[in-house]
């Protein structure tokens, strides 16, 4: 920790633990932070970034999203289970079929965001 300028000590002076006290109080409460991780958890894989990009042009069914990422059924059911759970997709069943599309398409914003950031 470096030295206060304020008060010469190497631990923070009154006005820094004042100022560290407001800082704290905009973080978010843990649980919200959580759901925020748990969030991101679902973004970081790259099965599940590809679907998500297959989906923001519309609607698709399972079937159209095997077929496009030449995966197994299991696995993309997978995939779409752990979107859906995390509130990026949402699925309409149309007799045997489900179809999927984007809940909010800004998500896709959001990931070219954070693509061209690195």
């Amino acid at each position: 920790m470096k030295t206060c300028q304020i008060n010469g000590k190497s631990e923070p002076c009154q006005e820094q633990l004042e100022n560290l006290e407001k800082l704290v109080a905009k973080i978010p409460a843990d649980n919200d932070l959580e759901k925020v991780a748990e969030n991101i958890k679902a973004l970081s894989d790259p099965t599940r970034l590809k679907i998500l990009y297959l989906l923001q042009d519309g609607e698709l069914c399972v079937c159209e999203i095997n077929t496009a990422l030449k995966k197994p059924q299991s696995t993309i059911s997978h995939h779409l289970n752990v979107l859906k759970s995390a509130g990026f997709i949402q699925g309409r069943k149309d007799g045997l079929w489900i179809h999927y599309k984007l809940s909010n398409p800004s998500i896709i914003d959001l990931i070219e965001s954070i693509n061209h950031t690195i």
